[in-house]
Order: C-alpha cells, then sequence, then structure tokens
C-alpha cells in the first residue's frame, strides 16, 4: 500500500472505529524524524525466536533511516512488559516495542488500567511462531489421530506439557479438545525449556511447543504429530496441519511493532514503510528460518483491526474457560 493510500486508509479506520482516532488524528510530525537513535523494547530474552529476527530488522533499518536502532531486552511475563513500559514513553516515535499476541489476554487475567487494542499505536505485523505436538518417539501414539483415540478411550489420562496455564500453547489445546471431543490433562511448567525436558524424562506423555523440539525431531527423539500453522512447515513436509486432520485451528500467535498511543501517524507510516522494507530483504527471512517462522505482514489499519478481534476473541477463550478476571 502507498504511503498516502495508507494515511487515508488510517483516517477511514478511525471513522469507522472511534478507539483508534488517536492513532489516525494525532498531531502532525516533527521535522527531520528521526534525528536520533530509535530503542525498541523486546520483552524475551537475547538470541530466541523473537530476538534473533528483529536484530536482524533492527539493523537493516538502521541504515533505511540513517539513525540507529537499539534493541533493548525485557524478558519476563510472557514478553508483555514491553506494552507496560509503553503507556509512560513519549509518543514521539523513538519508543518502541514488540508485541506479541498474549498482551491481548492481559485485561481478563491481569489488573492493567489501559486497553491493549486502542492504547498502542499499531505499526507493522511481522510474523508468527511455529507450534505443533510432539510426543517421544518411543510412544505408541504415531499419529494425531491416534492421539485423539488415545484420549478418548482415557478422558483426562493423557498429559501434555504447556509453558504455563493462560498461555497461548495451553489455550490453544483447549480449542483443540472441545474441537476433538476429548478431555486431556494438563501439566503447565514455567517456560518451554522445562515443558520439553518433562516430556524427554517420560513425566508427560505429549507437549505443545514452539519450534524449540525441532533439534530433538530431527534426532529422532520426539514425534511431531502436527503443525499447527496455516500450510505444512518447509522442514517437515510430511507432517500435516490441524486443519488438514479436520481441526479448524490455525495458531501462530501473530507479533509485530507498535509505538505509544498518540504517535503521530505520519512517525507510524515512516516506520512501517522502513520496517516494511527490511522485512522484503533475504537476511529477515533467513533469520526467521532458522526458527521455522515466516513473514506474517500487516500494515497499520490491518494490524489495529487484527489487535481489536484478537481482544474479541481472548475474551471469549478465556470466559469460557473460566480464567477470565472479568
Amino acid at each position: 500500500m502507498k504511503r498516502r493510500e495508507l494515511m487515508r486508509a488510517m483516517g477511514a479506520l478511525a471513522l469507522a472505529h472511534p478507539a483508534a482516532a488517536p492513532m489516525a488524528f494525532a498531531q502532525e510530525e516533527p521535522a527531520a524524524y528521526p534525528s536520533r537513535p530509535i530503542r525498541v523494547l523486546i520483552g524475551f530474552a537475547p538470541g530466541g525466536s523473537t530476538d534473533t529476527p528483529v536484530r536482524v530488522l533492527a539493523e537493516a533499518v538502521s541504515k533505511i533511516l540513517r539513525q540507529p536502532v537499539v534493541i533493548e531486552n525485557k524478558p519476563g511475563a510472557a514478553g508483555v512488559i514491553p506494552k507496560q513500559l509503553l503507556q509512560a514513553a513519549a509518543p514521539d516515535g523513538y519508543t518502541l516495542a514488540i508485541a506479541p499476541a498474549g498482551v491481548y489476554r492481559l485485561p481478563y487475567t491481569t489488573d492493567i488500567k489501559w486497553n491493549p487494542a486502542t492504547d498502542l499505536g499499531y505499526v507493522i505485523g511481522l510474523s508468527g511462531y511455529a507450534f505443533g505436538t510432539v510426543v517421544p518417539a518411543s510412544s505408541p501414539i504415531r499419529s494425531l489421530a491416534d492421539y485423539i483415540a488415545y484420549a478418548k478411550a482415557n478422558p483426562e489420562l493423557l498429559t501434555y506439557s504447556s509453558p504455563g496455564v493462560g498461555t497461548t500453547n495451553h489455550l490453544t489445546m483447549e480449542q483443540f479438545s472441545r474441537a476433538a471431543g476429548v478431555k486431556l490433562n494438563h501439566v503447565p511448567y514455567k517456560g518451554s525449556a522445562e515443558s520439553l525436558q518433562a516430556l524427554l524424562a517420560g513425566h508427560v506423555q505429549s507437549a505443545v511447543e514452539t519450534s524449540a523440539w525441532v533439534p530433538y525431531v530431527e534426532s529422532g527423539k520426539l514425534r511431531l504429530l502436527a503443525v499447527w500453522s496455516g500450510k505444512r512447515m518447509a522442514r517437515f513436509p510430511k507432517v500435516p496441519t490441524l486443519k488438514e486432520l479436520g481441526i479448524d485451528i490455525v495458531q501462530t500467535s501473530p507479533w509485530g511493532l507498535v509505538a505509544p498511543k498518540n504517535t503521530p501517524s505520519r512517525i507510524q507510516v515512516r516506520l512501517h514503510d522502513a520496517f516494511k522494507q527490511a522485512m522484503e530483504m533475504p537476511a529477515f527471512k533467513e533469520a526467521l528460518a532458522r526458527f521455522d517462522m515466516e513473514p506474517d505482514y500487516r500494515d497499520p489499519v490491518q494490524y489495529q483491526r487484527f489487535a481489536v478481534e484478537s481482544m474479541k476473541k481472548e475474551k471469549e477463550i478465556l470466559g469460557t474457560l473460566g480464567l477470565s478476571r472479568k
């Protein structure tokens, strides 16, 4: 979408959704933006599946905007700390953050005074994660059909590990259980590393994780039953998706770049254009491929709408499971 068309679309979104008006009708861009370094806050540790691709983007965007783009890691709380920090940041385009999809369930699980759908400036959607269901290679469960059949024959006995209660992994499996007509036994851990180690040690029968299981599948220690993406993974082309197997679920937990509320729309478009150009460079796609991820582009208007829709879905899912505080 061309710059002028994108500005018009942002204005149209504000008219259709008044809550989005601050994003589209904020003050005009100051002269010569950017004139100093830009910070990008990431809620995960260095070297991971979010941090690595973003650092590649930052290097490219630094050259495009002719100003340093500096990464600051703020790990903890499932990656949502940077979005909290943005609530106090100046809306001048010099403090940005990566927003994981978990931010949309915050109002229903945590006591916060702001709304993720309307109190952030949505710049660009960047990517999503690769999820899958794995079992030990020695397991008699050899397919998702076996998995469902075992669960039906043994209600609430088939265990699966995840990185915690209320995570995307957990909530998606609750959706899976309802779609498949089974009752599973969820065993939460403090993170993906612990979750997979529990599976390898035989403490649980299966795990639902992001692509941290790839080396174990490739080495023959784990078996990948299904992936949760919209299409098969290039690394494992023989492994079907949930949708191919009759479960109408696609989950990649999309994430992208956000700015403080009231950031001038011209600055948001300037940032969008720079990061979109960087997304199209081979280095970004190569960085994503290391974690079996792919680009998942959304412009500011599409990303804002995605946020609004995600808030509605999270409220419904958490309410159904009795996990919502509201």
